[in-house]
């Protein structure tokens, strides 16, 4: 399972044109690329959260002309966007590496629905980050204009958060799994996959953004993948992450990352998603979890960049 974070498409620094997109979509394809030549079979998952918030900007932009779609419904959309992206670059580069029809049938991408809970208390306290990056003072400006909730990035600046409620279930798993034995890359639960909740037993979406990474485990978990790795815009996993004494871990076990997640090293926003990931995706039965800087992917397999967390 290869879970690319929605900042490694538009970082920071990024100005998200479309050039940027393809550029990061082609870094992501080589490196998925490698893992099918050494014999992977290989699932997709990417963020959104830049992206969805991009794609709310534009719709309050536009409201008093054009009706605003809701939070699930612009997921759904960047599943299309970053899906049709990932799955063309892939696709182009396995055919110019000959992996195209004996290594793998295809690539598909899947608009997919994750089962969450209506009750969830993320809903009465939001701690996803999505959208741009603002200065402190616009950012308060926005908050009093539109009632959003706007907080500090921990990567710098300031950017809006919504609910982002505990993934229980992937609706389309078996789908998915098909497509996987029958030869297909799978672009699956991209931005978290779209928040779905049971409602007298029909499914209703919700205002909400699934964090990516958990999403990525359930299913990762739920496929029996032996590797999960998060590629994302930072270098790896720190302790201490922005004070003088912050130290990047390399190779850490299972119960020594818990206990530095207990301790609040990662914050729920941004790295602390990914390390809950890891613990329940190696509790579930997994193999390693890698997590990296997009474009070290191959090299943090090997164990030569980024953090790699085992039982």
């Amino acid at each position: 399972m290869v879970a690319l974070g929605g900042n490694a498409f538009q970082s920071k620094e990024d100005k998200g044109t479309v050039e940027d997109y393809w550029r990061n979509a082609y870094t992501a394809a080589r490196v998925v690329a490698e893992l099918i030549k050494r014999g992977y079979r290989v699932i997709v998952t990417h963020g959104n959260g830049p992206q969805v918030g991009v794609l709310v900007e534009w719709m309050y932009a536009l409201s008093e002309r054009i009706p605003p779609m809701t939070l699930d419904i612009a997921g759904a959309m960047t599943q299309g966007w970053l899906g049709y992206i990932l799955q063309q670059a892939i696709r182009n580069v396995l055919m110019e590496k000959n992996l195209l029809g004996s290594a793998v049938r295809g690539v598909v991408t899947i608009v997919n629905q994750v089962l969450v809970d209506v009750n969830d208390p993320a809903f009465r306290s939001p701690t996803k980050f999505i959208g741009p990056w603002y200065s402190e003072e616009d950012a308060r400006r926005i908050a009093r204009e539109r009632g959003w909730v706007m907080k500090p990035d921990p990567r710098g600046g300031w950017r809006r958060v919504v609910p982002s409620p505990t993934p229980i279930e992937n609706i389309e798993c078996e789908v998915i799994k098909t497509l996987i034995d029958s030869g297909f890359v799978v672009i699956a639960s991209g931005g978290g996959g779209i928040p779905v909740v049971n409602d007298r037993g029909k499914l209703r979406g919700v205002e909400a953004v699934i964090d990516k990474d958990l999403a990525a485990e359930r299913l990762a978990s739920s496929l029996r993948a032996s590797i999960l790795m998060i590629l994302t815009d930072v270098d790896g996993v720190y302790i201490n992450f922005g004070k003088p004494n912050a130290r990047k871990l390399t190779l850490v076990k299972v119960e020594e990352i818990e206990r530095y997640y207990r301790e609040g090293h990662f914050p729920p926003g941004s790295m602390g998603p990914k390390i809950l990931a890891a613990i329940k995706f190696l509790k579930s039965g997994g193999e390693k979890v890698v997590i990296a800087h997009l474009n070290h992917g191959v090299e943090a397999l090997e164990g030569r960049e980024g953090t790699t967390i085992i039982p």
